[in-house]
């Protein structure tokens, strides 16, 4: 078995929020047809993702707001049979269809899997291709495309199930994680270190994070060489300090130069060279451990050359 994993399932195609939303199934298309294109697919060992537990997304997220979210699936499901409207919206760029439910269980049950996998140590690290993404969900809202918290259920899943003492998060996509950091914040078994826009949507993170919280803003047209400086100043040393036991990704890919949804300017080989630094402290502090998620991501072959970067140094291929 090779020490890659890659979780995906065709639950996270149905999820689909509109004609022309940039977050939409053939994103999943466009890395599944770049790692097949790349050979890069004969590394990794494909596993379809179960469905995450309530009980396991409770430890992220708030129960109240779960269950109004499979409320307001079940009402769509009802409506749509009887011929009402396919959508419902949360905000102004975030909606639900009848597979929305069923997706976000899937991209959660994808992380918590990974998160076994890598822990029981029959993988060294797994990739998640699943959407909806996670890092904008807080502990009580749905926002910015997001659900569940894939990569903060699975964070606190390796606390809390898995008696895991210090993990990590990484966001490097173009917006700030912010339902990562409501999450999160003040947990001292956890660090999460990030470098995003800003000003940008979602208008947070510069003022006053918590001391668990290394976040980076930065202006619009940074450039990749600026962003491994900041890596190397600011996220390593906190890394090191910290020796996190396990690393989670928050894989977003929309701070690449050809995305319009972000003005960064990243390429492949950013990507790939921010995947080798954070390797390198995973190698040296926690068995190689990291599970990554899609997040952003939005101009398709940009966004399957990335992940084909990315997923190339988890692989070592």
């Amino acid at each position: 078995m090779s020490k890659t994993g890659y979780f995906t399932h065709p639950d996270c195609w149905k999820h689909e929020m509109g004609q022309g939303h940039p977050e939409c199934p053939e994103r999943l298309d466009a890395i599944h047809d770049r790692l097949l294109m790349s050979g890069v697919d004969m590394a990794l060992t494909s596993i379809e993702a179960p469905e995450a537990s309530l009980n396991d997304i409770e430890l992220a997220h708030d129960r109240m707001y779960i269950a109004s979210l499979r409320g307001m699936s079940d009402r769509l499901v009802d409506e749509q049979q009887a011929g009402g409207p396919t959508h419902s919206h949360l905000d102004a760029d975030t909606c639900i269809n009848a597979f929305t439910w069923q997706a976000a269980l899937r991209s959660a049950g994808a992380a918590i899997a990974a998160t076994d996998a890598v822990l029981a140590g029959e993988l060294e690290n797994a990739f998640c291709a699943v959407r909806p993404p996670g890092h904008h969900a807080t502990s009580k809202q749905a926002m910015g495309f997001c659900f569940f918290n894939n990569v903060a259920v699975a964070a606190k899943y390796a606390l809390e199930r898995h008696g895991l003492k210090r993990v990590a998060v990484v966001d490097f996509d173009v917006h700030h994680g912010n339902g990562t950091e409501d999450i999160l914040s003040g947990d001292s078994r956890a660090l999460m270190v990030s470098f995003f826009q800003h000003p940008f949507y979602p208008h947070s993170g510069a003022e006053h994070p918590a001391a668990n919280m290394v976040n980076v803003p930065v202006p619009a047209y940074t450039k990749g060489m600026e962003i491994r400086e900041i890596v190397e100043t600011y996220w390593v040393p906190r890394l090191e300090e910290f020796k996190p036991e396990m690393i989670f990704i928050s894989a977003g890919f929309d701070a690449h130069r050809e995305d319009d949804l972000g003005q960064l300017g990243l390429t492949e080989q950013d990507y790939s060279w921010i995947t080798y630094r954070i390797r390198q402290i995973a190698l040296r502090y926690a068995k190689g451990r990291i599970v990554s998620c899609l997040e952003g991501g939005y101009a398709l072959s940009a966004l399957g050359r990335s992940v084909e970067a990315h997923v190339r140094v988890l692989a070592d291929v």
